[in-house]
């Protein structure tokens, strides 16, 4: 007869008991998170810290200005910008030529956005397309946008057309180059996980290709949105009748270097605000991508 033998066999680590997290906190082992030493108690708040910049320089302004090394002929002092703020904000001409700006820049990005973007996925998703739209896109990029305002002048004259394609020009470049570099770039190892789980090929570009261009794509919408402002300072100097751009050039023919500056602080004032619109877009759409964020 032949003998049996009883093989005991040790759980493996996987099975091994693992002590709960109440067990953890009864044995004062609680948990703690770790904080970067920037996030600290003794560490100034983040907000403080970045309008440190401005304040800053706000202070050298007034300070040079009250001390008469910047005369008001040159360049207004705060107080007086301020007082010009408040006159134009009463009188409702702040009010209307921010919203005439923002429409102008709204539709040069639609206008610019969808055309770049749309370009971009066919030159990233097909090798054809590739061939057709890249080398003629690389081209014309290099171009300077705001050189064809007489073009545009010509071909469109002198009201909403011009100012709107020029923002249009200046904003679908970046987004295309984002874009397809961001298709591109998508790593090679979830291209093949896709086709070993046996995606369609439309289910790859849904689930796995436009998701990991994402990053890269909001990149290009900050990046045109600032472009888009840029183009709209060029495009308001094309014979407007309203906008930023119109209440700079009025002052300019009077000399109100006050008002001149009023404009350039709402420029940025509107120019920060997209971008911050852009940066809470990514913190919703891109929760599932880990990223470094400072020490």
């Amino acid at each position: 007869m032949s003998s049996i033998a009883t093989i005991t066999i040790a759980p493996r680590a996987a099975e091994r008991h693992v002590p709960s997290e109440a067990a953890i906190q009864d044995a004062g082992l609680a948990k703690q998170r770790i904080e970067p030493a920037s996030a600290s108690a003794r560490a100034l708040p983040r907000w403080v810290r970045r309008a440190s910049g401005p304040i800053a320089l706000v202070l050298l302004w007034h300070i040079a200005s009250v001390t008469g090394a910047l005369p008001g002929e040159v360049l207004a002092g705060p107080s007086t910008v301020i007082s010009s703020a408040v006159k134009l904000f009463q009188t409702g001409e702040l009010q209307a030529a921010i919203w005439v700006s923002l429409v102008r820049v709204l539709i040069g990005l639609a206008i610019g956005g969808t055309v770049g973007v749309a370009l971009a996925v066919l030159a990233g998703l097909f090798r054809i397309g590739e061939d057709l739209i890249d080398a003629t896109m690389q081209m014309a990029r290099t171009l300077p946008h705001v050189a064809l305002i007489p073009l545009l002048i010509i071909w469109s004259g002198i009201g909403e057309a011009p100012k709107i394609a020029l923002i249009a020009l200046g904003t679908a470049f970046p987004l295309y180059l984002n874009v397809y570099a961001g298709i591109r770039n998508v790593d090679s190892t979830l291209i093949e996980a896709g086709r070993t789980l046996g995606l369609s090929r439309a289910a790859m570009i849904r689930h796995v290709v436009l998701p990991a261009a994402l990053p890269s794509a909001l990149v290009g919408l900050r990046y045109s949105l600032g472009v888009a402002w840029l183009s709209l300072v060029f495009g308001e100097q094309i014979n407007a009748t309203a906008g930023i751009g119109y209440l700079m050039a009025t002052a300019r023919e009077f000399f109100q270097t006050d008002v001149i500056v009023v404009c350039l602080v709402v420029y940025a004032l509107l120019g920060l605000a997209v971008d911050f619109t852009v940066r809470t877009l990514e913190k919703v759409f891109l929760a599932w991508r880990p990223a470094f964020s400072g020490t």
